[in-house]
């Protein structure tokens, strides 16, 4: 199981659900289940919309590291992932923390979701 925890500032608290391990939902479905909005325009990862922030929670490793073509395009041209960032996702296994929850298959793994709510608007990395 994973506990995956949405935080917004369109929830009026963080919300915290469990996902099946093993399961091949991605974020967004996974928050559709449990009647939490994240913006998205298209479902195919084509307009960026449902950009998020992924934290791993956990002390072991990332899992979800694995990004697909169209997260790596949508995402390099809206300016969120860098070749840095995308070798050392390819290389290191070290996920970048922007992608898109049409895209993102969850893992058994502890995370926290941050999404601003305004589609393609991302969370100030500062945090």
């Amino acid at each position: 199981m994973a506990n995956i925890t949405f935080s917004s500032p369109t929830l009026a608290k963080d919300v915290t659900v469990y996902a099946i391990a093993g399961d091949t939902n991605t974020l967004l479905a996974v928050a559709k289940q449990n009647n939490i909005v994240i913006p998205c325009q298209c479902h195919e990862g084509d307009c960026g919309s449902c950009l998020i922030k992924v934290t791993n929670l956990g002390p072991n490793k990332p899992k979800a590291i694995a990004l697909t073509q169209k997260e790596k395009l949508t995402l390099s041209v809206n300016g969120k992932l860098t070749k840095e960032a995308l070798e050392n996702a390819e290389t290191n296994d070290m996920p970048p923390p922007y992608r898109l929850a049409c895209q993102y298959v969850v893992r058994d793994e502890d995370i926290l979701v941050e999404f601003t709510g305004e589609p393609g608007v991302e969370i100030d990395l500062r945090r």
